[in-house]
Formats: structure tokens, C-alpha cells, sequence
């Protein structure tokens, strides 16, 4: 069952702190709206070893709200303030936290139509749930989103640590002195990117930096032609974490989000 723990008026206006629940797990939670009145809401999620506060998301969000959208941008399990330890993180247990935002969102009020936007995992994240719903998300909005996590979990690599995939390890060691449990590839193996893609008929818009050394720009460009409706926006210079030209992310940002509410 998904709750409102907390729910805390910030100075300032229009921005809320909240504590959305799944399955017992807190879910560390900001909205922030445009204006008062009804409007488009956009979940934003963050990717692998990141937080909702980071520059990249907050600034993505900013031009989500020029656009005339709310957004709402939440820790996912085993990250930031959120609940969960991080080595036990798996897909599927951010899938979960996105649909209980998800339903809390669609008792909101205000709600007019509802798109999920997220950064590498979260935008492989963001994009296995908008083909589970493509009837109640509006749109898509990825950056250098990380189709290639199940392949590479199914040919036992993982952050440059490889290992055996039939013979998964309890434990791997990744980045930053961070263990994953062997859970996280066992999930990772039996999630389908393209199955999702395919399910999903709205507009996307996917955001790739050509410096980016983490997710190749080939795999976001097969996602973006293999999607029934996609803008494909490759920004030259920029990295996996678009802090070298985050204007010109906003505007990419801001004016694909406007066409879509104009039309």
C-alpha cells in the first residue's frame, strides 16, 4: 500500500517535501509546482550511486517547470535519503518505488497527465515502467538512459567487473568501494529493454551527451529509433552527467515539453 508519511510546506512556496511508502520502505520525496492550479506532473528518477539533489536532475527539473510542468523527484531504494541498503538494490525494487509514486501522483488532484523522466538507470527504470503503463504515462522524457544493464548483467559484466553469469557471485564489488548483492544481476538478467520499448507508443524525448563514457551513444540511438515516437537530441561536448552544457539540456528539455502539451 502506497501512503503520505510526512508531508512538510517549505518557505518559498510550491515546493513540498513528502515521504512516499513502498512496501514499508520510506521514500524520500520533493514536489514542486509551476502555480496552484492543474497541471502535468513529471516523476523524475536518478541514476546508479545518485540522489534526487543532484545539479543534473535539478536543473533538468527547472526546465520541466518552465515548461508548465510539476515535478516530482524521489530517492530511489538504497539511495540518499530514501530506505534500503544500497547493496540490495535491484531493478525490479526500483520499479516498485516507481509505481508507488506513481499511484500516489494519480491521487493528486491537480494531476492533468503524468510523464516519467530519468538519468541512466533511472531512465532504463523510467522506461521498463512506462512500457508496463503506456496507457496512464503521457511521455518519456531519458537521458543517456542504461539499456545496456541487462545484457551486460547476461554476459557477466558489471562496471567493468566481470564475472561468470551462471555462476553469479553473493557479492561484487563496483564503484566507489560499493558491493552489489549477486540479487541485482540475477534480476538485471531477466529484464527485456526492448520489451518495453516496444509497448510504449507516446512521444519520448532522449537525451544522450557524445562524451559520454559510460552509456555509447549507439545503444541510446538504437533505443531512440527503435521507439514508435522518439526525438533523438545528441548534445556534442557533453558528458554521462551533463555538466559541461546544462543550458542547452534545459532548453532540449523545455521546448520538447511545451510542443507536447501545445499539441
Amino acid at each position: 500500500m502506497t501512503c503520505t508519511e510526512r508531508e512538510t510546506q517549505l518557505p518559498g512556496g510550491g515546493l513540498l517535501q513528502l515521504t512516499i511508502m513502498d512496501d514499508g520502505i520510506p521514500l524520500r520525496a520533493v514536489l514542486e509546482r509551476p502555480h496552484s492550479g492543474p497541471c502535468p506532473l513529471v516523476i523524475v528518477l536518478h541514476g546508479f550511486t545518485s540522489t534526487k539533489d543532484k545539479p543534473h536532475t535539478l536543473a533538468a527539473c527547472a526546465a520541466m517547470r518552465e515548461a508548465g510542468c510539476a515535478t516530482l523527484r524521489f530517492d530511489l531504494y538504497g539511495h540518499g535519503e530514501s530506505g534500503g541498503e544500497f547493496r540490495n538494490h535491484t531493478l525490479y525494487k526500483w520499479i516498485s518505488n516507481t509505481l508507488a509514486v506513481i499511484d500516489w501522483a494519480r491521487s493528486q488532484d491537480f494531476v492533468t497527465a503524468l510523464y516519467l523522466s530519468g538519468h541512466s538507470q533511472g531512465g532504463l527504470t523510467a522506461a521498463l515502467v512506462g512500457g508496463m503503463m503506456p496507457d496512464r504515462v503521457s511521455g518519456l522524457i531519458l537521458r543517456a538512459p542504461a539499456f545496456m544493464i541487462p545484457q551486460c548483467a547476461r554476459e557477466g559484466s558489471m562496471l567493468g567487473r566481470s564475472f561468470d553469469p551462471l555462476r553469479i557471485p553473493d557479492e561484487i564489488d563496483v564503484i566507489k568501494g560499493l558491493t552489489l548483492s549477486g540479487s541485482y544481476v540475477r534480476v538485471a538478467q531477466t529484464i527485456r529493454a526492448e520489451d518495453a520499448i516496444d509497448r510504449f507508443s507516446g512521444p519520448v524525448l532522449l537525451l544522450q551527451g557524445d562524451q559520454d563514457d559510460l552509456v555509447a551513444e549507439v545503444d541510446s540511438r538504437a533505443a531512440a529509433k527503435r521507439y514508435q515516437h522518439c526525438h533523438y537530441a545528441l548534445i556534442p561536448g557533453e558528458t554521462h552527467h551533463f555538466d559541461r552544457h546544462p543550458e542547452q539540456m534545459k532548453t532540449i528539455i523545455r521546448d520538447w515539453l511545451k510542443a507536447q502539451l501545445q499539441s
